[in-house]
């Protein structure tokens, strides 16, 4: 299935109700490097959605994750959700276990329900 150069999903930042974007700033954070890397996973999904693994995992309650393996053996996720037609980035974390924390997906959730009640 060719996407003709079209997002099937562009990729959009959740914005806080202070005019926050904390993905935003999370990647801006990061090294070069990390940042590119996570990038091409993003759209990766931006254009093959749906896609499935390696790159890109359901969590449950309409949420996913985009998986980027970073340098010395770090993990990078971004947790999303697709709202409206978006791929709406709600979270990002360096994981140091293979298990995603519970407070970083409970955070996920909680944003997602602000998005998806707007």
């Amino acid at each position: 299935m060719a996407s003709h150069g079209r997002k099937r999903v562009p990729a959009i930042f959740y914005c806080s109700s202070h005019g926050n974007e904390p993905v935003r700033e999370w990647l801006l954070a990061l090294p070069k490097e990390d940042r590119k890397a996570i990038g091409v996973d993003i759209k990766t999904v931006e254009f093959g959605w749906p896609i499935g693994m390696p790159v890109c995992r359901p969590m449950g309650d309409g949420l996913y994750e985009v998986r980027t393996n970073l340098q010395d053996r770090r993990i990078g996720r971004v947790l999303f959700c697709i709202h409206s037609g978006c791929m709406v980035l709600l979270h990002g974390i360096v994981k140091k276990s293979q298990k995603t924390p519970k407070s970083d997906l409970d955070l996920a959730k909680k944003r997602k329900r602000e998005v998806v009640h707007v």
